[in-house]
């Protein structure tokens, strides 16, 4: 029975597809993806994977790399906006609120108001009434 051996490049490329998903075996999940991290990923030492050997590897990783760092730039880009999007409309909420309560304030300001004039012309109505009573109907 022949026995299957990998070679030192599969080695890298499968530690490479590991730390592309975040599942690495050797190394701390979350570590990002690096020449040196893809080699110590692999079991060997970072000088092991080098270019030379490498090259059509080399460049998969540096071209991973690069966009991995666009995108983040972009996702960081985009949170950014986000958080600014979300304290304008906070702010907004707060200003408002504050309008909402002020016109509350000023509204019952405004009832209580309208209830001191009425009971002051109920007052005023009846000390009319007994200097001058209401006119009686003719009769007939």
């Amino acid at each position: 029975m022949p026995q299957m051996t990998e070679t030192a490049e599969e080695r890298f490329r499968a530690a490479f597809e590991r730390l592309k998903i975040d599942t690495p075996i050797v190394l701390a999940k979350g570590t990002p993806v690096s020449q040196n991290n893809v080699a110590k990923e692999a079991g060997t030492d970072p000088t092991a994977l080098r270019k030379a050997r490498y090259p059509a590897l080399i460049r998969d990783i540096q071209a991973w790399v690069e966009t991995a760092a666009l995108q983040q730039t972009k996702s960081k880009k985009r949170q950014a906006r986000q958080n600014r999007n979300k304290e304008s409309l906070m702010e907004m909420v707060e200003t408002l609120t504050r309008q909402r309560d002020q016109a509350q304030s000023e509204a019952l300001s405004l009832y209580r108001l309208v209830l001191e004039l009425s009971v002051e012309k109920a007052k005023l109505q009846s000390r009319l009434d007994e200097l001058l009573p209401p006119p009686t109907p003719l009769r007939r």
